[in-house]
């Protein structure tokens, strides 16, 4: 029990020498994971019953040869591209964010740094160190969210272009 109550001082130390912004990097940071594990589930558990799906819809097709049926063919191809990449954007863009939100924390501790510097002077050390471990976790905590996602949405991008490329191989012309 003691290891929860360890576990639970720990963060809240490295929240509070990190600042505030670390809360919004913890919000992006579980909104992304969010939305990866969604699109884990929906690749690996959903995908492959759509395509099967749209595979028998496309077979109970009198005509595959004709103007028309290319342009149905063309359709549900582009439905399950934007289906199969649906959020990888979101989970890019958020991975570019993380960064980001990391600078602005650094210059927010060192906004706080200079501020302590205008009123006491360099003689505060401790102030100062304060200050520091403010602009420096940030910093640390953005790259380290956006790096773990890094993989993963890079898989998931790949694995939607194989599905669609699948449906494709699978949608033949009769």
């Amino acid at each position: 029990m003691t290891f929860l109550v360890d576990g639970y001082e720990a963060i809240r130390d490295f929240f509070e020498a990190g600042g505030g912004v670390l809360y919004w990097i913890l919000f992006v940071t579980i909104f992304m994971w969010t939305l990866i594990v969604e699109r884990i589930w929906y690749l690996y558990f959903v995908m492959p019953r759509r395509l099967e799906t749209e595979k028998q819809a496309w077979e109970a097709r009198g005509s595959t040869q004709s103007w028309a049926a290319k342009r149905i063919r063309d359709a549900i191809i582009s439905r399950v591209r934007v289906d199969a990449h649906q959020s990888i954007l979101v989970i890019k863009t958020l991975m570019a964010i993380l960064p980001l939100l990391g600078l602005f924390g650094t210059v927010w501790g060192m906004i706080q740094v200079f501020e302590i510097m205008a009123i006491f002077g360099t003689g505060n050390a401790r102030l100062m160190a304060g200050g520091v471990s403010k602009a420096t976790i940030p910093t640390m905590a953005g790259l380290v969210a956006a790096l773990s996602g890094l993989y993963l949405s890079t898989h998931l991008e790949h694995r939607a272009n194989t599905e669609v490329e699948r449906l494709e191989d699978m949608l033949v012309h009769h």
